[in-house]
């Protein structure tokens, strides 16, 4: 019977990995040789999955006009469904985190695609607005958040050693992929056909995912055995778990939560997700609108951030891979901030190139900040970094419900969205701050969370 020995040395790649036979000695493993390393398989099916659930999630965007009109619910009341999307999409990441180190992460993810398309077909029957609250918010906030960051995480954290920050990079870009497929499609679909037809678009895309998910996700590389990538000797392999994956998730939180590190990263990811999902995520399209633009222009220049910030986010995990990841999220954060203050004037101005410099501008910033973040989380809680960045990942989405609601309360209120815009700005600023002021692991005592076995 073939066995790994597990060796000590949390997050590290494992020094004397043999493989012992009830034969005879321990000989060294040997990996199958693949033209195509499994990791990279991995990645793709992660990459399909990522751009899947960023798509997804986004869609509220492109049906607030055409709920508004049909239903005659305020944009607040719609901003609601979106807020709970996102408290969701951000709360799911830990425990989905801590289900996948259960499970697999082939259940999890094939689960959550499940989810999304019940949630989404399930639309075209609402005639309330507490069932727009439990299809988007609900049922598609659970599933997409089950494929967040967290699962970015996991599949590098596991899969690679060498490019790990590329690959994360790579994979964080998809979240902006998904914003360049699918809201050009989905605001052409609601123009031509209706909001169910694009409802309904969402419901297929998640189903054709499943089979790939299902073939070729696997769990980890020894499942398969193999190495990660750039890996010259096995990780060691952890016993499967005995407790409950909420269990071991408030656990991470708790201990996590004794560090000042945490907190940091926290604060400044829940600004990071209030300026950019929240805030221009959610409102961008009727911002423009207000100002006289058709929300299919509007929806292809919020493409256009994506597109921007594909090369930007893969960028910064290169980045990330060679230079101080402190240094790199306060320079995003401080950039975010100056471009936020700039936009209500730039929606007032007749010069579109100006709006679109600040697409490019805003695009290249808007997710290059979780490579930084991810390495940050690995080097302060080592082996359990996914389940932390998981919780780091659930104040993102707290700060982005908390923008989504609150500028559709500003927009109500005072008739446009500046005010929102400006305050955006501010505390970008004050997230650049919290990222210079947090201190490498080797300056102070390392806090390692150890996760109940």
């Amino acid at each position: 019977m073939l066995s790994f020995r597990p060796l000590a040395g949390a997050g590290s790649v494992a020094k004397d990995c043999q493989v012992t036979t009830t034969a005879g000695p321990s000989t060294p493993l040997s990996p199958v040789r693949h033209r195509i390393h499994p990791a990279w398989w991995v990645a793709a099916v992660a990459l399909v999955a990522t751009v899947g659930a960023a798509g997804f999630r986004a869609t509220p965007g492109v049906l607030i006009t055409p709920l508004q009109e049909e239903f005659g619910w305020s944009r607040a009341t719609i901003s609601a469904a979106v807020s709970v999307n996102l408290i969701l999409y951000g709360l799911t990441a830990p425990f989905a985190a801590a289900l996948m180190e259960r499970f697999g992460m082939r259940r999890v993810i094939s689960s959550a695609l499940i989810l999304v398309a019940a949630g989404s077909g399930l639309t075209v029957f609402m005639e309330q607005s507490w069932q727009l609250i439990l299809c988007w918010g609900f049922l598609v906030g659970l599933g997409t958040g089950s494929m967040a960051l967290a699962f970015v995480a996991t599949v590098t954290n596991r899969w690679f050693v060498k490019h790990r920050g590329l690959v994360t990079g790579i994979l964080t870009a998809a979240g902006a992929a998904g914003q360049l497929i699918f809201l050009p499609l989905l605001a052409a679909l609601v123009n031509a056909y209706g909001w169910r037809t694009a409802a309904l678009t969402v419901t297929g895309s998640a189903l054709v995912v499943v089979p790939l998910v299902i073939r070729l996700l696997h769990n980890s590389p020894a499942d398969i055995g193999q190495f990660a990538y750039g890996a010259v000797e096995a990780a060691p392999v952890d016993p499967p778990a005995t407790t409950g994956a909420a269990r071991r998730a408030v656990t991470a939180l708790r201990d996590a939560s004794k560090t000042g590190a945490f907190w940091l990263l926290a604060g400044g990811f829940a600004i990071c997700g209030a300026t950019t999902n929240g805030l221009l995520g959610t409102h961008f399209i009727p911002a423009a609108h207000d100002h006289g633009m058709p929300v299919t222009a509007a929806a292809g220049l919020l493409a256009l951030v994506g597109l921007f910030d594909i090369v930007g986010t893969i960028f910064s995990g290169w980045l990330t891979d060679r230079y101080d990841p402190r240094i790199l999220l306060g320079v995003y954060y401080g950039l975010r901030g100056l471009s936020l203050i700039a936009l209500p004037n730039l929606f007032s101005s007749d010069l579109r190139p100006s709006m679109l410099v600040f697409i490019l501008f805003y695009g290249l910033d808007w997710v290059a900040t979780v490579p930084p973040t991810i390495a940050l989380c690995r080097e302060w809680f080592g082996a359990s970094a996914a389940v932390v960045f998981g919780w780091v990942f659930a104040s993102h989405q707290l700060g982005a419900a908390f923008a989504a609601t609150a500028g559709g309360a500003v927009r109500d209120q005072l008739g446009d969205y500046a005010v929102a815009f400006y305050v955006a700005g501010g505390l970008s600023v004050i997230a650049a701050g919290l990222s210079l002021s947090l201190r490498k692991a080797g300056q102070v005592r390392r806090w390692r969370v150890d996760l109940p076995a």
